[in-house]
This record gives C-alpha cells, structure tokens and sequence, in this order.
C-alpha cells in the first residue's frame, strides 16, 4: 500500500467524522484542506435516483453560476458570415465552418465548449462521434445551438456551467475554485443544486437527490446534508 503524504494524512483527519454536514462547513473544511501549490477546483458530485438509458429521466440543464467558474473556458463556434464576425467579436477562440470540422476530425480540440447556429449542425452532426463522449457536442436544449452566438459566447466565458447525469445517474460539474470567498462557494454550490433539482425529470420515481459530495481537486470528499444544499 502506498505510504500517504503529510498533506494528503492531514486532510483526511481533519475529514474523518464529517458526514451530512451543511454546505458551510464543507467549504469551510475544503478551503482550509487545498494547499497543493495551484488554486485547486472544487467540484459537486450528485448521486441522483434516475437512469439515464431512459430517455423520461434523463437530467441535463445549465446553469449560470453567480460568481463565476474561476476558469478560463476556450469556446468554439461553428458559424459562416456576419454570424462568424459576431462570434470573434464576442470573444470566441475559435471560429469556423468545414474547416474547423476538419481540425477536429483530425484529433485536435482545443476548445471546452462548443456552440453552432443551426445552419451548420448537418456539418457538426458528422462530429457526433468525437464531441459527443466529451460532452461537447451543441445542443438547444442546453443553448448551444443558437442564432444568438454572441451571447452564447459570452454566457459560455462568465460563468455558465453545462450538467449531463452520466451513467449510474452521476452528476459533477466543478463549482468554483478553493481560492474563493466561502460565500461565493456557498453561492455558487447552492445554485447548481438548484438548478439540478428544476431538472428533476418526469420519470424520476422516489428519491431524487440522494447523496451530494463536495472536494477539492486533490483532496479528500466529504458528503453535505441534501436538505441543507437545497434549502428545503
């Protein structure tokens, strides 16, 4: 068995016990344990009573976090003409139409998000295959499929955050980074709970939310109260 390091023995001590605490305390208890040398990211895992081979309970939104993710997010577009120009204009790294589905075909994504007029989904529909298992493929449900592309681009680099429930009914989404204000955290942890809970899908039977874990990116997870996380 690998011999743990003072850090990593420190964390989980100070974790040892804590179960079903408030959203406070977690992040109170994160902060103070994310002390590697890079601003770590503190991510939610929501355990949720659904399977997603069904289509009625599937779980997939977005959410606009309040105060940011603290991460730069490179965002793509595929669009041609006056909407290509709107694009650039509003900050997008990457613009194009046949040509960037080439780039990607080839194996190169340099992007974190991925939006599309709907003019060009016959040229991404061929990129099902690539952006679809890295969750990056556009979609209207989610508001990357839009003639606005502008303000996609600009909800897309200020903080919105896209939730897809994974196989075993899974959803993680990081929620801020441990440099944050406690508040800040609180806030933002609060309004991904909440906007995963308006997602509740029609098929959803008994307990939809049953478990809600937070961490740092290399630190240990400590489980938070449901009831507390979702104000109820």
């Amino acid at each position: 068995m690998a011999k743990l390091g003072k850090r990593t023995r420190a964390a989980r001590e100070a974790f040892a016990g804590k179960e079903e605490v408030s959203v406070e305390e977690a992040v109170s208890l994160i902060k103070a344990n994310a002390t590697t040398k890079f601003d770590e990211t503190v991510e939610i895992a929501m355990n949720l009573g659904v399977d997603p081979r069904h289509a009625d309970q599937m779980v997939r939104g977005v959410v606009g976090l309040p105060n940011g993710t603290g991460k730069t997010v490179r965002v793509a577009v595929f669009a041609r003409g006056p909407k290509a120009e709107e694009a650039q204009a509003a900050g997008a790294d990457i613009v194009g139409a046949e040509d960037l589905m080439e780039i990607v075909q080839g194996g190169t994504i340099e992007f974190d998000r991925c939006i599309a007029t709907p003019d060009m989904m016959p040229i991404v529909g061929r990129l099902g295959k690539v952006l679809g298992p890295r969750n990056l493929m556009p979609n209207p449900k989610v508001g990357t499929v839009t003639m606005d592309v502008a303000q996609a681009v600009k909800d897309a680099k200020g903080g919105q955050v896209q939730f897809k429930a994974e196989k075993g009914g899974v959803v993680h989404a990081g929620v801020g980074k441990a440099s944050f204000d406690e508040a800040k955290l609180v806030e933002n942890i609060r309004a991904f709970v909440g906007a995963v809970s308006s997602a509740k899908p029609t098929g959803a039977k008994g307990t939809y939310m049953e478990k809600i874990s937070l961490s740092s990116t290399m630190g240990p997870g400590v489980t938070v109260d449901v009831t507390n996380a979702t104000g109820n």
